[in-house]
Order: C-alpha cells, then sequence, then structure tokens
C-alpha cells in the first residue's frame, strides 16, 4: 500500500449533505430541560420566544437521525469545506511513537474554528424565519467572531456580549468581530438587568460564560424580533458539528483506517460531540469500539469535578434547566486562565454519554501544559493551534507515548478545532515564563455547588 498523504481532502461532492442526530441512536435520552417559571419539562413552544423556531425543532428532536442540510448552507461550506483530515507524521517523529496520529483540521476559515459550522446555521434559520436582529455571548472569542461573519454574510444585526476578562485579554478578537459588523458588549455590563445585578455584587469581576448568557437572552426577549443563539452546548449546535466527525470518518474510509483513540477539548461540548458523532453511532450499535476522551482546563473541570445534576445554563438563572456535569452556575473561572473552554456546564449530550460510560474517559490538564504541547505542534506541523485545541494535543501526545512505551501502534484522531493567531497574548506570556496556572480547590468549589438550584421531586 502506498504512503498515507499528510493531509487527505474530500472533493465538494464528499461533503455531507446532512447532519447527524447522535439522539437516535443513544440508549437513553437526556433528561429533559426544565422550564424555569413552572419547574416542569420544557415544551417545544417554550423555547419560540428565545430560539428561531426551527433551531427550537432540532433542539428537541428525537425522531430524524439525519437531518438535511440547505443548500443555502451548503453552498456556505463550500467556501471553507471539506476541511482536511491530517497525519502527523513529523510530530511521529519528533515522539518516537509507533502510533499513527490524525488530526481533523477545522481553522480553515477567518473565524479560524470549527464554530463556523453552526454559526452559518443558525444565522441562516434566523433569515428564513424573517429575524431582524440576533445576540449572543462568547468567552475567547471563537463563536463571536463566527457568527459576526455568518451575519455578515446573510445581513443581520448582531449584538455580542463578550466576557469580559477576554475582551481585555483578546483585542484582536474583539476587533475582527467589530470588523464584520457586530456591537460588541464586555460583559457583564450596565446595560441589561443581568449585568447590573452581578456588578452590584461583584463590581471587578472579569465575568464568565454565564454572566454573558444571561445579559444575551435578556437582550433577545427585551427587543423587538430579536433572537438569541449559542455556539455550544445544545443538541441543536451538536447536531451542526456533526459535519466534522462525518467528514473524518469518509476520508479515513478512504485511506482504509479507523482510530482506536478519539480526542476532543470540552468547554461546552460543541466540538467533541461532532467529531466523535458517527464514530460513537459506531459504538452504540456494536460496529465498533473506539476509545473517546474529552479533554478539559484543569482550572474549569465540569466533567472531572463537577456534579451531575440540573442546574441553569446561565449566571441570572433566566435559561431552562439542563441535567448535566455541572460546576455550578455561579462558578467564574479564575482571570488567569487563557485557554478558552471556559463554560460551568456540559452539553446534556457529552454529559449523558459520559454519565452512562459511552464516553470513555475525561482528563483535566494545566495550562503550562497544555501550551507547551501546542508549541512542540506548531514547532513540528507548523499550525499555531488555538489554546482550546491545544488541550486535545497535549492528551494526542500523552498517548502516543503511552503506545511508545508499550510499543502499540494505535491510529490517535484529535480535533484541531482552529488556529491561534488571535491569542497570541497567551503565547507571549508562555514564551515569557509569565504564564501559570490554577487549580482551584474544593473550597473554591463549594459556592457553586451550594447556589445549585432546588427542584421538588428532582433535586431537593
Amino acid at each position: 500500500m502506498s504512503k498515507i498523504p499528510y493531509r487527505v481532502y474530500l472533493s465538494e461532492d464528499e461533503i455531507p449533505r446532512q447532519w447527524y442526530n447522535l439522539r437516535l441512536d443513544m440508549k437513553e435520552q437526556h433528561d429533559p430541560y426544565i422550564n424555569p417559571a413552572t419547574m416542569k419539562p420544557a415544551k417545544l413552544e417554550d423555547l419560540y420566544p428565545v430560539f428561531c423556531e426551527e433551531l427550537a425543532k432540532q433542539e428537541m428532536d428525537t425522531t430524524t437521525r439525519y437531518i438535511d442540510i440547505p443548500d443555502e448552507i451548503l453552498e456556505f461550506y463550500k467556501l471553507y469545506r471539506p476541511s482536511p483530515l491530517c497525519r502527523a507524521y513529523n510530530l511521529e517523529k519528533a515522539l518516537g511513537t509507533p502510533a499513527k496520529i490524525y488530526y481533523k483540521f477545522e481553522g480553515n476559515n477567518t473565524s479560524g474554528s470549527h464554530k463556523l459550522n453552526s454559526a452559518v446555521a443558525q444565522a441562516y434559520y434566523a433569515k428564513k424565519q424573517g429575524i431582524t436582529s440576533l445576540t449572543t455571548e462568547t468567552g475567547a472569542g471563537q463563536w463571536g467572531t463566527a457568527l459576526s461573519e455568518a451575519c455578515a454574510y446573510f445581513d443581520i444585526p448582531l449584538t455580542v456580549y463578550m466576557v469580559k476578562v477576554s475582551s481585555e485579554q483578546k483585542p484582536y478578537r474583539k476587533a475582527i468581530i467589530q470588523t464584520f459588523g457586530a456591537n460588541v458588549i464586555p460583559s457583564p455590563s450596565s446595560t441589561t438587568h443581568a449585568g447590573r445585578s452581578i456588578l452590584e455584587k461583584n463590581p471587578n469581576t472579569g465575568g464568565s460564560l454565564g454572566c454573558a448568557i444571561s445579559e444575551a437572552i435578556e437582550h433577545a426577549v427585551t427587543h423587538e424580533n430579536c433572537r438569541y443563539v449559542l455556539g455550544s452546548v445544545l443538541d441543536q449546535v451538536l447536531l451542526h458539528q456533526s459535519i466534522i466527525g462525518l467528514e473524518s470518518k469518509i476520508a479515513m474510509e478512504k485511506i482504509g483506517e479507523y482510530p482506536d483513540i478519539i480526542i476532543g477539548c470540552a468547554g461546552g461540548g460543541s466540538n467533541l460531540g461532532g467529531l466523535i458523532a458517527p464514530f460513537m453511532q459506531d459504538k452504540l450499535t456494536g460496529k465498533a469500539n473506539p476509545h473517546f476522551i474529552a479533554v478539559e482546563p484543569i482550572s474549569c473541570p465540569s466533567l472531572t469535578r463537577g456534579k451531575y445534576v440540573y442546574d441553569f445554563c446561565d449566571t441570572g438563572k433566566v435559561t431552562p434547566l439542563a441535567k448535566m456535569y455541572t460546576l455550578g452556575c455561579d462558578f467564574i473561572p479564575s482571570a488567569n486562565h487563557a485557554g478558552g473552554l471556559r463554560y460551568h456546564g456540559m452539553s446534556p449530550i457529552i454529559s449523558k454519554l459520559y454519565h452512562d460510560g459511552y464516553l470513555d474517559e475525561a482528563v483535566a490538564v494545566e495550562q503550562t501544559k497544555v501550551f507547551e504541547a501546542a508549541a512542540l505542534f506548531a514547532k513540528y506541523e507548523t499550525i499555531l493551534p488555538a489554546p482550546e485545541s491545544s488541550h486535545a494535543i497535549r492528551v494526542a501526545i500523552d498517548e502516543a507515548l503511552k503506545c511508545k512505551e508499550t510499543g502499540e501502534s494505535k491510529t490517535i484522531l484529535f480535533g484541531l478545532t482552529g488556529t491561534g493567531y488571535f491569542d497570541m497574548q497567551a503565547y507571549i506570556q508562555y514564551n515569557n515564563n509569565t504564564m501559570s496556572d490554577y487549580i482551584p480547590t474544593d473550597k473554591d468549589l463549594e459556592p457553586g455547588f451550594n447556589a445549585l438550584p432546588k427542584i421538588p421531586g428532582v433535586q431537593e
């Protein structure tokens, strides 16, 4: 057999025409969302004031395994998809490992990340419904960047509530969001009741995704014909991101490969869920048994140290409650945390799969070790990875080194979710040896856990 190429490209005709709804093959569904007003399972119509109707339907869909991708979205996808599946030959050689390391590279667009896959879908459905403005939150800035691109394409005004500490640490992300025409508001802000309430309690807070979500949703429900969109966590987002895994599987089949280990960084769960989707289908249906690893920052360890309970998805406690691994919606990551993945909870789908043992392993890593891996990867593979992606790189390297010790030649696939070109302040800190690690103590986590909601008959 001839040598596998460095990069495996699909043709435009091989871009999947349908998203895969992983929920259809799960042995058990995740617990339903709960309406905070009634403390009863949320109904489809409960979501309409916040989400576009088609997106709300996708969020609740447990009957459709494959959902057609509209032609308008496919045409947009062709601007940067299909994305390449790459073999990390140089990294393998540097590590001296018998393992074969592949990565799915999602950084070949201006947002520099996988987030555009869902951003264009959500903007399209908003435009189709006649929505006249959108609002969202963003942490490290990838989602805000991607959605600003999509909204510019469909000519929809956008307001982005950006976590305050991120807007200060990542001015170039903020600048590119504004370049595409979106309005950026550091969160928490004085522009909403939720923001003012948070600032009153903690005027010096650097903010969190939970804070920004509260402000964005309040903005949506208080402005006429405006809707809220979210870049991770929700089932609809994992649905759109399934295109990552679907393309990966097609590309691996073309070269006669199948991964033994699949690794993704995990903040809210969108890229991880998208990458693993068709391979998880194989596991759930008994066709194969790949080993799945979720990698999260040790300073925001929802899977490895969180509780699997119902919690609000936002700090202002206006969203539906979701059953997920969570640190509590009041949890705010340390300001020294530079690597994204800052959300207090984890996707209900990912949480359920992890709780039931189908997602095999969750690992929390220190950011200095993450950037060490990022620098090594950049040196040998010539791509400067996003800090988020570098969590997956860290564990991919660790798994490859285990193969070196045992002599096993395992096939490793990880998600390179994007590039780090807008995250240079973090790289500067790493190179100057001024980057520090923060590991929350049990005492640090107590306030978030103590504030978890009480739900009569469910969680008391």
